[in-house]
């Protein structure tokens, strides 16, 4: 052996040398090493710092369930992931890897002044010590636990990478690629099925990899899978999540393994529908719980089996075997026979299996039965153990550099309990294994408690002569839950497993408790004389293991976050300079700027245009619906606050939308067309979910109803024509629609044509002008409105955008759902109680109306704001007080919802939601801004033409 790489032996390329940096210092190892298998091989133990006491931690296993060595990689700027496992990183040459949660470094951590204070930081400290007093927790607890909190440093610069995604289909996925599952898949492979095999490592092989004497069975067993024109084969494949309808989610690594890589996508999605589903993700071995059995070389023994079989590594030069399950002491044989020194195997049990006693005793291997270690020496790394003779009480010392646990199997029942599979506890094996599906799924191999390792005992905390207040005896490493931890919380009242794990926090790590929940379940069944299954078990939830945020949202970031919807306009609104903003999907122009203009003086001069001349708006964004049949009136009489039926065909009407809690949702002008046909109009942002709730009610709650529902919103190209000019511009252009007043008042609609268009003319304003709103197919959006602007220069028609828009409509107090609503805003909070059909028998949200909660004095209520300086415009969202000399913190009673400057009025105004608005209308209002608190006069919400005289000219 050369330092701790076996001279022979292990899957790596020992011809293809790697060079690689963990904390700075440069490292060897080999082709097809991890970064633990790699490290381990140079002689570190030493790997993290646990996240509470900040105790050395080394490695513990040699997979995905490792719960200590977690570690960050640094790929170039922009590229660094924190809390990766280092037994799943593979390295390459550059390979820039760090340790975490240490500071000034690793072998010097000062948080470690928390082990030493640990009496202070038992179970459920954190909701006793930070209590009292009270004024401190703002100032000195919360800042100082922040300043701790978390594992790995979150990366602060932009991700560049590229994240791809897919769906599959297959007749039969099969999940992890050890024996079982090859063998699952080999058996399929000769049917016509659609076969998907996917395992997280980077080869097929499982458990396999860590046992030469099946290399040959499983080169052939891969070569004939490959082959297979029916399989296929994903390695590097996490599936993370098992959904409703066999629906898997999985997560490919495809280029962190390989140096230099600048191009292509880093990880793939893979959401996977399959007819049926083979779950063969195997067991993962147990731990021991005594005093000390998280000093780094303290590790499980088929981790340490691996370790030398698969890497070529030995994880000690002189092992000692912690065991109470015959497996460990294969494991040992096997290590011994691969030329690693065996200090000691001591098992818990006072009997085993003879067989095993010979080989022992054949390799020269000293063990000792009815004893247990009752103590670990080393800080960074094992030195010796003490270990307990329990005949007669008697404790001596081994010396060895590491340090072995067999404790047993627990079958990976994860996926399963994603998917909702029942589990039933069996108590030779002391573990939960799969019972009922409740999809097309069933276990093979180790996931469903079939295995041959051996026979065991089950224990929960290795007994020991000493004082049991003074041991720290670990049972979840990552969040350093000791065994007193769960006893105490018995101690403290809780009884159930689900209660005990949340105040301890034990398998609440990002392992997702695989190597701690069956531990703390058997001592927590102790400490109550209970078995274990009437204390229950946790949940398990996706993901499987942590998976990057990059991989979840694909190509959805930056510009593809989410789709931008444009108009048919928009072109001609970028063409002439528009600045845009998005609303909800929709790309909108926010304002038109002239030369020299900033957006608010551009926007000053596009609310004049409209107050004085004529002003265009692009309102296509807006959601349509086409409610047709002969019950469409009755329907949209349910779903709406006012009356429906008596509304005459050619007229319109503002709707007010309420969820069933009575709260307004949405709001819109529509117009029936016929006696069985209306055209719906909702918010910009509200489409999809009045849609979807008109939609819900139509068919769970009215299905006797006669109606269909049918989205419209990209049919129609919408142009707001406002203005006291709008009916000259128009009537040239319109053929079949009498423009007078008389004969198109205010709230109707009209079908006609325009510049040779059909069309289906509102008059309708959101400004308080004279307004028509103008919906023509889509496709002659930009033509129409092309002619409106050339025929409009005779009255320096102005283009205006959303936000020239705001302005307007806040002068005439017309609210914008979802801004000046916050959710708990009911029609008479909002002054819209007009809106309310008060013979209505019923409708959404009525019920709730009464609640006394909602007729309650004191609600928060829209109210208008009038600063004492007419020139300041107060910040949206700025709080507002009733007295400004009271104390901090001070009490607020509503906030600001809408605040603007009006050009039209010489002023600011603003809109607020206040407790008791309606009764404070004269009072003074006080808000509070950075260098000044402003005074305001409570107001009603109407600014400009109160008597709506300008609508109806």
């Amino acid at each position: 052996m050369s330092g701790f790489r076996l001279e022979t032996g292990g899957r790596v390329d020992r011809s293809q040398p790697v060079t690689f940096r963990f904390d700075g210092k440069a490292y060897q190892g080999f082709s097809g090493d991890t970064l633990a298998s790699a490290l381990l091989a140079n002689g570190v133990m030493l790997f993290g710092r646990s996240f509470k006491y900040h105790r050395p931690r080394g490695l513990v296993a040699a997979g995905s369930e490792e719960p200590n060595a977690l570690i960050s990689v640094d790929r170039g700027p922009g590229r660094f992931t924190p809390n990766l496992r280092a037994t799943g990183v593979e390295i390459h040459d550059g390979l820039k890897a760090f340790s975490q949660n240490r500071w000034p470094s690793l072998s010097m951590d000062f948080g470690a002044i928390n082990d030493r204070l640990g009496m202070f930081f038992p179970a459920g400290f954190y909701n006793k010590t930070f209590m009292w007093p009270r004024s401190f927790w703002d100032r000195v607890y919360e800042p100082a636990i922040r300043k701790m909190a978390g594992l790995g440093d979150a990366p602060t610069a932009e991700d560049p990478d590229i994240y791809a995604s897919t769906y599959a289909h297959c007749d039969l996925l099969i999940i992890g690629a050890g024996p079982a599952g090859i063998d699952a898949a080999l058996g399929a492979m000769d049917t016509n099925k659609r076969i998907v095999l996917i395992d997280e490592q980077d080869e097929l092989g499982g458990g396999a990899l860590a046992d030469p004497a099946l290399w040959p069975w499983l080169e052939r067993s891969v070569k004939a899978l490959a082959d297979a024109p029916n399989v296929t084969i994903l390695t590097r494949t996490t599936a993370f999540g098992y959904y409703h309808d066999n629906f898997i989610g999985a997560v490919q690594r495809l280029t962190d393994h390989l140096p230099d890589v600048t191009h292509g996508s880093r990880e793939k999605l893979w959401r996977i529908r399959a007819g049926e589903v083979v779950l063969a993700q195997g067991a993962i071995e147990r731990p021991l719980v005594f005093d000390g059995n998280d000093t780094p070389g303290v590790m499980l023994s088929s981790a340490a089996r691996v370790f030398a079989n698969r890497y070529g590594v030995a994880v000690g030069k002189s092992v000692t075997l912690m065991a109470s399950h015959d497996s460990g002491w294969h494991d040992v044989f096997t290590l011994a026979k691969a030329g690693i020194g065996i200090a000691a195997i001591i098992d818990v049990r006072e009997s085993v299996d003879s067989a095993l006693m010979r080989e022992a005793e054949r390799l020269g291997i000293t063990f000792y039965l009815h004893h247990g270690v009752v103590g670990v020496n080393g800080r960074h790394g094992v030195t010796s153990v003490d270990i307990c003779n329990y005949d007669d009480q008697r404790v001596h010392r081994v010396e060895t550099d590491a340090l072995l646990m067999a404790g047993g199997w627990t079958p990976s029942v994860h996926l399963w309990s994603h998917s909702k599979g029942s589990l039933k506890w069996r108590d030779d094996l002391g573990a939960y294994v799969p019972d009922v599906p409740n999809e097309n799924v069933h276990c093979v191999g180790g996931c469903s408690g079939d295995w041959d390792f051996g026979k065991g005992t089950v224990i929960d905390v290795l007994p020991t002569p000493k004082d049991q207040s003074r041991i720290k005896a670990f049972v979840d490493y990552q969040n350093d839950v000791t065994a007193k931890d769960i006893k105490l919380a018995v101690r403290e009242g809780f009884r159930s497993i689900e209660h005990i794990k949340r105040y301890t926090t034990n398998g609440m790590a990002t392992d997702q408790g695989k190597t701690s929940n069956l531990n703390g379940l058997q001592i927590a069944s102790s400490a109550l004389n209970k078995p274990v299954p009437d204390i229950g078990l946790t949940s398990f939830r996706p993901p499987y293991t942590p998976q990057t945020f990059g991989a979840l949202a694909g190509h959805a970031k930056g510009a593809l976050f989410q789709p931008t919807r444009t108009t048919n306009i928009d072109s001609w609104a970028q063409a002439h300079g528009a600045v845009f903003e998005l609303v909800a999907q929709w790309r909108r122009a926010r304002y038109f700027p002239k030369a020299g203009e900033d957006m608010h003086a551009a926007v000053n001069r596009e609310c004049v245009a409209v107050r004085s001349s004529v002003g265009i708006f692009d309102a296509s964004t807006l959601g349509k619906i086409e409610v047709v049949g002969p019950d469409a009136a009755e329907f949209l009489n349910r779903m709406y606050t006012n009356p429906w039926k008596a509304l005459e065909p050619g007229r319109c009407r503002y709707g007010l939308l309420l969820k069933e809690d009575g709260f307004i949702t949405d709001d819109g002008v529509s117009a029936r067309l016929a006696p069985d046909r209306f055209h719906l109009t909702t918010t910009t942002g509200g489409a999809a979910r009045v849609l979807n709730m008109m939609e819900d009610y139509l068919q769970t709650e009215w299905p006797d109803l006669d109606v269909w529902l049918t989205s419209t919103t990209e049919q129609y190209a919408v142009i707001a024509l406002q203005g006291p000019n709008a009916r000259k511009l128009l009537e040239p252009l319109v053929e079949g629609i009498d423009l007078s007043a008389e004969a198109f008042p205010h709230m109707a609609i009209r079908e006609g044509m325009i510049c040779g268009i059909k069309t289906r003319l509102f008059r309708v304003s959101f400004t308080g002008e004279l307004g028509f709103e103008i919906n023509v197919p889509t496709a002659y959006g930009r033509f129409v409105w092309e002619q409106l602007m050339a025929h409009g220069a005779q009255y320096d028609i102005t283009p205006y955008g959303t936000e020239a828009m705001h302005v307007l409509r806040a002068e005439k107090g017309f609210i914008i759902v979802g801004q000046d609503t916050d959710g708990t805003v009911t029609p008479f909070d909002a002054g819209l109680d007009w809106a309310v059909g008060k013979k209505k028998p019923d409708f959404v949200g009525k019920r709730s109306m009464a609640r006394p909660d909602i007729v309650a004095s004191g609600r928060k209520q829209l109210v208008g704001l009038l600063t004492d300086d007419p020139n300041v415009v107060l910040e949206e969202g700025a709080q507002i007080v009733a007295d400004p000399k009271q104390p901090i913190p001070m009490t607020m009673i509503g906030h600001v919802t809408s605040s603007y400057w009006s050009e039209t009025l010489g002023r600011s105004i603003a809109m607020a939601l206040v407790a008791g608005g309606h009764d404070m209308v004269g009072d003074t209002l006080y808000i509070p801004m950075p260098g000044k608190t402003h005074t305001a006069k409570v107001s009603g919400t109407v600014f400009y033409d109160p008597e709506g005289a300008r609508l109806h000219v």
